[in-house]
C-alpha cells in the first residue's frame, strides 16, 4: 500500500473483545500515560547505578551472555537495559506481558517492519544533517519524513488488527491511534506526499558535449530506452547481464550531480522552494515517544531473537513466577545458557537440572567431584534470578525465582599483588564487604572459598559464613568440597553432582537433590592417582 492511501485509509480503532473495552473508555488516559515500552513507571531508572554489577555479570558469565544478545544491535546501545535488573514485581509482569505478545509471529513481523522503515528515516536524517548541499539535505528530509510516515502508519494499522494483551502494546496501539489521527501528523504526511508527488512530475534533459553540461526543460522530446529494446528484442538470446548501477539510500551525491542539481531547481523553483520550507518548518519531527520506542522495543526482539536458537534446539524457556516475599524457588529443566550456548555451536549435548527450595530451607550447598557441574549450576541459578528480574523468559519447563535487590557473586579470584594480601585475606575481605551490605532481600552465591586453608580452618571459617547468611534469611548457593556444610542447619539443602555408576571418573553433569557422602569425589581421585584397591593389589604383585 502506498503512503497516501495509508493517509487516506487510515481507520480509528474498532474494539471487540470484551477486555478491550475498558481500554476503549480509558483511551485518553491510556494514551496520554503511554511513555515506555519498557518501564511500566513513565521515567526511566538510573541505568548506571548500583544495578550495574560487572563482577557479578562476569562470575555469571551473562557478560558474555549480554554480548551475544546485543551484538546486532549495537546502533541501539541496549547493554544498560540488560545490566539494571528490575525491583517490582508489577514492573516485571509489565515486560513479562509484552515480551508473550512480541512471542506471537505477526506482532514481531510488524515490529521489524516497523524497525526497517526507522532505521531508514535514521539514514536519511544522517544524510540531511552531514550533506554539503542544500538540495541533498532537504531531499534526504523529506524521504526520512516519508519513511517515518510509512513507519507510524503500518505500524498502527498492523496492531490494530492484533489480539493484544500486554498493557504496554495495548497504550501504544490507542496512542499511535490517536497520533495518525492528530492533525499535525495527518499534515506532516499529506504535504511529505503532495512533496515527492511533484518531484516525481519534475522532467529535465541534460545536454552533455564534452566537459559541458547543460541542464533544460523538458520539451517532449522522444524517450528512445522503449525504441531501443524493442529493436534489439529479436537477438535476446536468454536473460541478459543488468549493469545499471543501483546506488543505496542516503549514499549522497557528488559534486556534479549536485550542480545538476541546482540547475534543475532553477527549472522548478516553485517546488524546491516547497521542498526547503517543508524541511525547515518541521523541527518537531520526529515524535519522541515513538523514537523512544523504536530503541527501546529492540530489547524484546533482540533476546527472543536469541533465544530462537535454544527453542529450535529443542530448549525450554518459560515465564517464571516471582515474588518478594515468598523465597520459595525452584526450577525445573534449566541449564546454564552461557554454557549451553557454546555447546550448541559445538554440536554438544546440553544438560538440565533442577532445583527446589521449600519451606524455611534458603541455602542450596552443591558438592562432589570437580567437573561435575557444581559450578555450573550455582551459575545457573544466578542467571535464571537475574533474567527474571529482566522481565525475561528463563531457561526451563517452568520456574519460580526471588525477586531480589542484589545479587552478590564470590568465585575464584587470582592474586592481585597490589593489595599485598594473600589469597585467604583477600577472601575474607571480599566476604566481609558482602556481609556489610547484603540484606533479607539479597542473593549469595558462594563458589568454592576458602581453599587455600587448612581443611580444619576451612569448615570453621564456612560455617561461621554460612550463619551469618542464614541469619540475614537470604536465599543462595554455596559451592563447596568440604561435605560438613550441607546438613548443618534446617535451612540448608545438599546437591550432588553425579558420575557415571560404572565408572565412577566419567561425570554426567547430572545435580540431585541428596545427602553428601564424598564417596564418588574419593573413588575419582584414587581412580586418577591408581591408588584404588585393586590398582595397589596389582602394583604389589610386580
Amino acid at each position: 500500500m502506498k503512503l497516501a492511501d495509508r493517509v487516506k485509509d487510515a481507520s480509528p480503532l474498532s474494539f471487540t473483545r470484551s477486555d478491550e473495552v475498558v481500554a476503549r473508555a480509558s483511551q485518553k488516559e491510556s494514551v496520554a500515560r503511554f511513555e515506555s515500552i519498557l518501564f511500566r513507571e513513565a521515567k526511566e531508572p538510573d541505568l548506571q547505578g548500583p544495578n550495574a554489577l560487572p563482577d557479578t555479570l562476569r562470575d555469571l558469565n551473562l557478560d558474555r551472555v549480554f554480548e551475544s544478545i546485543t551484538s546486532a544491535w549495537k546502533e541501539f546501545q541496549l547493554t544498560p537495559f540488560f545490566h539494571a535488573p528490575l525491583h517490582s514485581v508489577d514492573a516485571i509482569a509489565f515486560r513479562q506481558e509484552v515480551m508473550r505478545d512480541l512471542e506471537d509471529e505477526l506482532a514481531m513481523q510488524a515490529v521489524k517492519a516497523f524497525s526497517d522503515r526507522m532505521r531508514m528515516m535514521a539514514a536519511h536524517r544522517e544524510t540531511s544533517v552531514r550533506s554539503y548541499y542544500e538540495h541533498e539535505r532537504n531531499r534526504s528530509f523529506l524521504s526520512a519524513v516519508e519513511r517515518y510516515c510509512e513507519a507510524v502508519t503500518s505500524l498502527s494499522a498492523d496492531l490494530t488488527r492484533l489480539p493484544l494483551r500486554s498493557t504496554g502494546m495495548r497504550s501504544l496501539r490507542d496512542y499511535l491511534s490517536e497520533y495518525r489521527s492528530s492533525a499535525g501528523f495527518e499534515e506532516l504526511c499529506e504535504r511529505c506526499v503532495r512533496l515527492v508527488s511533484d518531484l516525481a512530475a519534475v522532467k529535465y534533459v541534460l545536454l552533455i558535449d564534452g566537459d559541458e553540461v547543460t541542464v533544460r526543460e523538458y520539451a517532449g522530446e522522444t524517450e528512445y530506452t522503449m525504441v531501443v529494446e524493442t529493436i534489439f528484442e529479436k537477438f535476446r538470446r536468454g536473460s541478459s547481464k543488468d549493469y545499471l548501477v543501483r546506488f543505496p539510500e542516503g549514499s549522497g551525491i557528488n559534486h556534479i550531480q549536485a550542480q545538476v542539481l541546482d540547475g534543475v531547481a532553477r527549472l522548478y523553483p516553485e517546488t524546491f522552494a516547497a521542498l526547503a520550507a517543508f524541511h525547515a518548518h518541521h523541527p518537531e519531527f520526529p515524535d519522541s515517544r515513538i523514537t523512544r520506542f523504536y530503541r527501546e522495543v529492540q530489547f524484546y526482539v533482540a533476546y527472543l531473537s536469541y533465544i530462537g536458537a535454544f527453542r529450535r534446539a529443542g530448549l525450554s524457556f518459560c515465564y517464571p513466577i516471582l515474588s518478594r516475599m515468598n523465597k520459595e524457588v525452584s526450577s525445573r529443566d534449566a541449564f546454564d545458557i552461557a554454557l549451553a550456548e557454546k555447546l550448541l555451536v559445538e554440536g554438544r549435548p546440553i544438560v538440565c537440572n533442577d532445583f527446589h527450595l521449600r519451606g524455611a530451607e534458603r541455602l542450596i550447598v552443591v558438592s562432589g567431584p570437580n567437573q561435575g557441574g557444581k559450578t555450573t549450576l550455582a551459575r545457573m541459578f544466578g542467571q535464571l534470578h537475574f533474567l527474571a528480574n529482566l522481565g525475561c523468559p528463563i531457561p526451563g519447563t517452568e520456574g519460580q525465582v526471588h525477586l531480589f535487590d542484589r545479587i552478590f557473586t564470590h568465585f575464584e579470584r587470582e592474586e592481585d599483588i597490589r593489595t599485598l594480601r594473600g589469597k585467604l585475606q583477600d577472601d575474607l575481605v571480599r566476604i566481609r564487604n558482602i556481609l556489610d551490605v547484603a540484606t533479607p532481600q539479597s542473593i549469595v552465591i558462594m563458589n568454592e572459598i576458602f581453599s587455600s586453608t587448612t581443611l580444619k580452618d576451612a569448615i570453621d571459617l564456612s560455617k561461621k559464613v554460612i550463619s551469618k547468611l542464614l541469619a540475614l534469611d537470604l536465599v543462595g548457593v554455596w559451592v563447596t568440597f568440604l561435605t560438613e556444610l550441607s546438613s548443618m542447619s534446617e535451612k540448608t539443602v545438599s546437591m550432588v553432582s553425579t558420575i557415571d555408576p560404572t565408572d565412577p571418573a566419567i561425570r554426567t553433569y547430572k545435580v540431585v537433590r541428596r545427602e553428601a557422602d564424598g564417596v564418588a569425589y574419593a573413588l575419582a581421585i584414587a581412580r586418577k592417582y591408581r591408588l584404588t584397591y585393586e590398582a595397589v593389589k596389582e602394583r604389589i604383585k610386580r
